[in-house]
Order: structure tokens, then C-alpha cells, then sequence
């Protein structure tokens, strides 16, 4: 039977200021035409018997810091998350950087969170050096935006269902536009902004619930979006949420991703601070966290 989806309405973007969520009043979208938990359940059983537990697949991890990031390359880590979706237990994937280790180094609840997690992939290319320096090399970087779209892009075969949370209203509706655009395969379900406060925390997991996306990418900011995951992932029971930080900017079409030159360099981090130098102070934990490696790179790797 196909499904009837609606449209997301597309509204101008043209000076949204995109800053930490605090409490407000949120904005909301569930796709009416979204099908059954029994047509999600269906979805599901189309993959072979070997892909039906999501730790089937050996994955194969370095520690940083003690904290294990993937050292898959992108095919395999499609292909290990595919089997993850549809096997349909929660799972909370990171996409870890230096910035990040050195505040789960500085804050032991941040550790912990990061430590959760099913699966980090080495977003930041500091991550991938540090892997490197020490001898126990990753496969590539997988950037946390290029996930999302493959994520995407093979979704389309399942007609997966995905939930965007973040960002403001103006930048959600036109990311889910743009998404299910490009996309027209899945099925953008539902989407709301990232303005609202622990006291609405129920309101917005329900809201998730009930679209039973099989994707939740969550952009609220790494102090905030990780967190947040962590605390109710097995509540909202989706089987793969990411937070994606920036990336709904992105897609929206309100800023742009650093220039090829800059990615093939590994220097996407110095492209955004020359674009928004009030970064700075948010970066300095990266000399700091070259500095710390170097010094203890007998230590990096060793699982705590």
C-alpha cells in the first residue's frame, strides 16, 4: 500500500541565529500519514537472520583516553548500523572528537555517557592522528554529516522512518524539507526544534514515540545533545539516535560546510573558526589535546 506523506513546509531561512536550545515554547511536525508499529515491525524483518542482533558483527575499536572509538571505515559502518536499525533495540551512536574527549577527561558524568554509547566513530580528524601517533591506526574518519546522509541514502531501500530534532523551528522544517526532497524514499516522520527545558522532556519523548521513527538525529549542541540521548535512549527506544550537531545548519542551507580543500587537509576545525571566531575558546582543547597525547603516547591506547 503507499503511503500518503505530507509536506513539510519550507520557510526562509535568512538570518536564523542557531544557538544552545533553552527553554521556549517548541515547534512541532508529526507526519499523519506514518505507518503502524506493525509496518515498522515488517520493515524490519526484511533483512536475513544473520543481521536480526545488532552485536552480530565484531566491531573493532582503539581506546583513546579509554574511550573506545569504531575503527571501521564508512562501508562498514553503514553496513554494521543497517543491521543495528533493524534489528530494533536502542542504540546511541557518537560521533567523537578531541573537543570531546577532553571534556569527558575533565567531567567523569561526561565519561560515562561517552562510555555508553554502542558506538563512537572518529568524527574529528584529531581523533584519527592521535589512532595513528600511537601505532593502532582507525580506517578513515567518519564525519558525523557524511553518516547522515548515507544513513539516508540507504534508508531509502527500507523506507525508513526518521525523526530531526533541533536546532530552531525555521532551520528544522526546512532541513525535513530538503531531506525528504532528496530523499523521497524514507519518511521524514516527524521533526520539532531544540528549544525546550527539562520539564518538557516527556512531552518531546512521546512525541518521538508516537512517529516511531527508525532514526532520531538530535542537534542540540555536544553538551547538550549526548547527554540527553544518554539519559532517555532506552525511553524514546529508537534504534539508532546520533546527535549531529551543526549538521541541520548545513542541510538548511543557513551555513556551509568547510570547502574540499579544507576536508582534505583535516582542517574542517580551522575553516569554522575562521568563520565564527567566537569558537576560539571552545577550540583551545585542541592544542590540548595534541599536547596531551604526545605526551602521555605510551599511555593513549590503554584500556582504563
Amino acid at each position: 500500500m503507499t503511503e500518503r506523506k505530507e509536506e513539510v513546509p519550507v520557510v526562509p531561512t535568512d538570518g536564523v541565529q542557531s544557538s544552545v536550545p533553552t527553554e521556549k515554547a517548541g515547534s512541532t511536525q508529526v507526519n499523519e500519514g506514518s505507518v503502524s508499529t506493525a509496518s515498522r515491525a515488517s520493515t524490519a524483518s526484511t533483512v536475513s537472520t544473520a543481521a536480526t542482533e545488532p552485536n552480530a558483527r565484531t566491531v573493532p575499536t582503539v581506546p583513546i583516553f579509554g574511550i573506545p572509538f569504531s575503527r571501521m571505515n564508512m562501508k562498514d559502518t553503514v553496513a554494521y548500523l543497517t543491521e543495528t536499525i533493524q534489528a530494533g533495540k536502542p542504540h546511541q551512536i557518537i560521533t567523537g572528537n578531541p573537543i570531546m574527549v577532553m571534556a569527558a577527561l575533565n567531567d567523569p558524568k561526561y565519561m560515562e555517557i561517552m562510555k555508553s554509547a554502542e558506538l563512537i566513530v572518529p568524527d574529528g580528524t584529531g581523533v584519527v592522528w592521535a589512532a595513528e601517533y600511537c601505532g593502532v591506526p582507525v580506517a578513515e574518519r567518519v564525519a558525523g554529516f557524511d553518516l547522515l546522509h548515507e544513513l539516508m541514502r540507504v534508508g531509502e531501500s527500507y523506507q525508513w522512518r526518521v525523526f530531526l530534532l533541533g536546532s530552531t523551528g525555521e532551520v528544522i522544517q526546512e532541513t525535513a524539507s530538503r531531506l525528504q526532497e532528496q530523499y523521497p524514499g524514507i519518511v521524514v516522520c516527524g521533526y520539532r526544534d531544540g528549544f525546550f527545558g527539562e520539564s518538557e522532556d516527556p512531552e518531546v519523548i512521546e512525541q518521538i514515540r508516537a512517529a516511531e521513527p527508525h532514526l532520531l538525529f538530535v542537534a542540540r549542541g555536544a553538551d547538550t545533545q549526548e547527554p540527553w540521548i544518554g539519559k532517555y535512549k532506552e525511553q524514546l527506544g529508537v534504534p539508532l539516535m546520533m546527535g549531529v550537531g551543526g549538521s541541520f545548519d548545513i542541510i538548511s542551507g543557513r551555513s556551509k560546510r568547510a570547502p574540499v580543500v579544507f576536508q582534505k587537509l583535516r582542517a574542517e576545525w580551522l575553516y569554522r573558526l575562521l568563520k565564527e571566531p567566537k569558537r576560539a575558546k571552545r577550540m583551545l582543547a585542541l592544542p590540548q589535546f595534541v599536547l596531551k597525547v604526545k605526551r602521555e603516547k605510551e599511555n593513549v591506547t590503554k584500556t582504563v
